[in-house]
């Protein structure tokens, strides 16, 4: 049984193939045609292994050709104007280093055609574990038994409070803005960072001459561009990515997040396990936090499929070998993105000249700099 209807618990439900699974999410993905030329503000920048992923469950290529974007290069900048990281898939040998595709597109794509019995929109009241099996009552009254519950719900999981998991959570002290723009200059598709002190602003390549911008912000700056007409907006992103796509036109609702870092104490309990955001939350600065979960998806949906027929999937020693194969990637890439939020929020002149020495360093390292795209394309 897997609770939350999102990207990582659709892809888990469509990936365990030969097993019977309940899905159960708050609510029904309805398909709807897609505006042309109108994307939404959420979208995600998808790695290559995980693009693999969802072509094994026939689900990228149901995602329309028009609604995706390749990456073929990116461009990481300092906030002296300077320091620089580039990465380039052709010089790398890969078609791309990324995709970028837009929630609703990819959880619509996820969801059509479910081999799965679906519980949709439902509201979880009571989750209970037995030795041999678990069951969730839901609040139209419907109880549903199973041997293994992975909650995969959300950085607020009630199945991950319900199993009694402790988390470990610290705020960032920042929002997300998110919106899209046409730009005047061509994005090439390539995605650009700028980190800015504190701020990180990133703009990552859409169909045609539109982006998407995800600007890390933080909270009284969040809330003061979060109140700017559209005009002045544009302007004000146009000032902070130094022109870098010339003028720029709004063509989306813009929508703000708070950032916080979370990260569950276990991902399994007896007959429970975690994926996704209900596991660990991460800055969106590497927009990795996505590519964490589905790989989440990817190790437990491969664990279970493989097992012996006859083993129970909720025997605690086989989900604890899904914990330890998802321990170290975790904490390496949450590591990582900690460590670049701090290091460029630090205000001090000596935090900045080494921020700022360590792109250009790593641009002049070409061993180190593969080492990192292979890392982010997992």
């Amino acid at each position: 049984m897997v609770v939350g209807g999102g990207p990582v618990g659709a892809s888990l439900a469509r990936a365990v193939h030969g097993m019977r699974v309940a899905l159960v999410s708050h609510e029904r993905r309805h398909s709807a045609p897609a505006a042309p030329g109108v994307f939404d503000a959420r979208v995600y920048a998808l790695s290559p292994g995980n693009v693999e992923f969802l072509r094994r469950m026939k689900a990228w290529p149901s995602v329309p050709a028009d609604r995706v974007a390749p990456v073929h290069a990116m461009r990481i900048f300092g906030d002296d104007g300077a320091s620089r990281l580039q990465f380039d898939a052709y010089r790398a040998g890969v078609p791309e280093l990324a995709w970028i595709v837009e929630d609703s597109a990819l959880q619509d794509a996820l969801w059509a055609g479910f081999d799965v019995e679906v519980f949709a929109p439902a509201q979880c009241e009571e989750l209970c574990v037995y030795e041999k099996s678990v069951s969730l009552k839901l609040r139209d009254g419907q109880t549903l038994s199973a041997r293994l519950v992975v909650g995969a719900d959300g950085a607020n999981s009630f199945v991950r409070r319900a199993a009694g998991i402790e988390v470990a959570e610290s705020d960032y002290g920042q929002t997300a803005v998110v919106a899209n723009f046409r730009c005047e200059k061509p994005h090439a598709n390539t995605a650009f960072q700028w980190f800015r002190g504190g701020a990180v602003l990133a703009f990552l390549p859409l169909p045609g001459d539109q982006l998407s911008m995800v600007w890390s912000l933080p909270r009284a700056e969040a809330t003061r561009i979060e109140r700017m007409e559209a005009q002045p907006l544009c302007r004000e992103v146009e000032a902070a990515s130094r022109h870098a796509l010339g003028s720029l036109e709004m063509t989306s609702s813009l929508k703000t997040y708070p950032l916080r870092r979370l990260a569950a104490r276990s991902l399994v309990a007896p007959r429970v396990a975690l994926a996704g955001d209900a596991g660990h939350v991460i800055h969106p600065l590497a927009g990795q936090g996505l590519n964490l979960g589905l790989q989440d998806a990817r190790a437990l949906a491969d664990m279970l499929v493989a097992r012996a027929p006859v083993r129970d999937p909720g025997d605690l020693r086989l989900l604890r070998r899904y914990a330890r194969s998802r321990a170290e990637p975790i904490l390496a890439m949450g590591s990582v993105v900690d460590g670049l939020h701090t290091l460029f929020n630090a205000g001090n002149p000596l935090a900045a000249r080494l921020r700022n020495a360590g792109l250009n360093l790593t641009e002049r390292m070409p061993v180190l700099k593969n080492v990192l795209m292979r890392q982010a394309m997992r």
